[in-house]
């Protein structure tokens, strides 16, 4: 980190010198020019308001972090914080990587929030603190799709997050020097850390610690599944929405330890404390090395190291820490159109005579692709290869670590409720509801740089139906609301499922083909 962020809290305007700090733990919010103020026990912290009366926080440290080791909280501000800028994002792969933070460059001491509210009011608001995706590899909580503004409108505090991600945060070190023995799960403690300064800060700005709900999407819905088995993430958090990512089962320490092997052979095995002054485009460089459990990219995630983590967040059963926060689970109709690109060498020139072939590497699960074709052709025989590509692939790929765990819970009887996306890409038609196409919906970001769905009354009316049911269930544990049908909870019996399009409807056992299909082959979540 430059010496300019690392001293944040000293760049204050001449015109802020004399701010008094208020009792910490008392809340003072009020417009000056456009600037919002808000004292709690972590400091007084400046922000931004809108014309919509929306106060932006950004940039707001939560903690610390040193290479490979546990995160630490950060130190209560002595003097006023303008929280006005995006904080750093982790490093990852792609040079000169600077998220969507407007020029604040990639830094492993990334651990900074962004908090939007209206304020504090006589009724704590409810918390939606979101996790962003990008496996745990890549990504940003500054993002323009995360935009918190419209749901702090309706009454939500909205938290987004930077946390360490691959090498920084997964890169399993505890069985080669004891001094790492956090390593593996650093990003996780990272998150935990973070919901900690929540419950600690948060009624300041308005929120109610008691009803804070975790959502995230694809990576980050796997970082809130596996959460729900860390004991240390306990009490921090009391409803969770999963968006298309799922964490049936983390890395086994072994093969975890083989791919830090692997990494540290890339990087001309260093010592470690040659590893701990590497500089850091030479660690992102690292992450170009195969995989070599599984081959491709190389993975990174939790990991069942026995301290943290002491046993797989949904197998062989729900993890019991876990049974009592009720979960949204959801998934998009065709998640693989985002995976899949149209110009793709899998989509290019397929035909029913190469489809196997092409098929075998994505459905990332060791089935008979000629048999997995001729299943769907006899079934859909007015499908396309193309069709037959994107259904298969989701169904057998992408689909199936959320109905383990819709199901491991219906087992439980833990309070669960099941969504499917099936509002379809309005820029790119043929790639359908794919992958990411819940964010824009629930964050009403339409127009956003990234977004799918368009901004026609079809777009809003799809993401008026998600918003509403989120803040719902931010608000009382149970997504149901006036204006709705009965959205019943989860149950092996009828499987009932709420379908996101421009009219949202539930429909019983959605897709039973294929989910029956595909039960018959052994599910291994992709790099564990």
């Amino acid at each position: 980190m430059s010496g300019a962020e690392i001293d944040r809290r000293t760049l204050i305007g001449s015109g802020l010198a004399g701010l008094a700090l208020a009792t910490p733990g008392i809340a003072r919010a009020q417009s000056a020019g456009g600037a919002a103020h808000i004292a709690c026990p972590a400091g007084t912290f400046i922000g931004e308001r809108s014309g919509s009366g929306v106060m932006n926080f950004r940039g707001i440290r939560y903690g610390r972090a040193e290479r490979f080791r546990a995160p630490t909280p950060e130190p209560r501000a002595i003097a006023p914080i303008r929280a006005v800028q995006w904080g750093p994002s982790s490093p990852q792969a792609g040079k000169g990587y600077t998220g969507d933070a407007a020029g604040i460059a990639a830094n492993e001491d990334c651990l900074v929030l962004n908090i939007w509210t209206t304020g504090k009011t006589d009724k704590p608001k409810p918390v939606m603190f979101y996790i962003h995706g990008g496996a745990y590899s890549s990504g940003t909580g500054s993002s323009a799709l995360y935009n918190g503004s419209q749901l702090a409108e309706r009454d939500m505090v909205v938290v987004t997050i930077n946390h360490r991600l691959n090498v920084f945060g997964y890169l399993y070190l505890a069985r080669l020097d004891p001094r790492f023995a956090d390593s593996g799960n650093n990003g996780q403690l990272d998150i935990i850390l973070a919901l900690k300064w929540v419950q600690q800060n948060i009624a300041a700005f308005g929120g109610d610690p008691s009803r804070v709900m975790v959502f995230g999407q694809s990576g980050g819905g796997a970082k809130i599944a596996t959460m729900t088995g860390m004991p240390a993430a306990k009490g921090l958090f009391s409803r969770a929405i999963t968006m298309s990512g799922q964490q049936v089962t983390a890395s086994g320490p072994l093969n975890a330890t083989a791919r830090a092997k692997a990494y540290l052979g890339k990087i001309g095995n260093p010592g470690f404390d040659q590893l701990l002054a590497m500089p850091v485009e030479k660690l992102v460089d690292g992450l170009s090395v195969p995989d070599p459990i599984l081959g491709g990219a190389l993975y990174m995630g939790p990991v069942l190291d026995m301290k943290w983590l002491v046993r797989h967040p949904f197998y062989p059963d729900a993890n019991p820490i876990g049974l009592s926060i009720p979960m949204i689970l959801g998934n998009c109709r065709q998640e693989t159109g985002a995976f899949i690109p149209l110009d793709s060498p899998t989509i290019q020139g397929l035909a029913w005579d190469n489809i196997a072939e092409r098929m075998a590497p994505q459905l990332r699960i060791d089935a008979l692709p000629e048999w997995v074709v001729a299943e769907y052709r006899a079934r859909y025989p007015q499908w396309t290869p193309e069709q037959v590509m994107y259904d298969a692939t989701t169904a057998g790929r992408s689909w199936r670590g959320q109905v383990i765990e819709a199901e491991e819970r219906a087992k439980a009887n833990a309070p669960a409720w099941v969504y499917q996306v099936d509002f379809a890409s309005r820029t790119e038609p043929r790639r359908g509801a794919m992958h990411t196409m819940d964010i824009p919906l629930s964050f009403g970001t339409l127009d956003a740089p990234g977004s799918q769905t368009g901004t026609g009354a079809d777009a809003r009316a799809a993401s008026k139906a998600v918003q509403d049911s989120y803040v719902a269930f931010a608000r009382t544990g149970d997504p149901n609301h006036a204006g709705m049908a009965l959205w019943p909870k989860y149950d092996l019996a009828k499987r009932a499922t709420m379908i996101f399009d421009t009219n949202s409807r539930i429909e019983n056992n959605p897709r039973r083909w294929q989910r029956e299909l595909f039960a018959r082959i052994p599910y291994i979540q992709p790099g564990t």
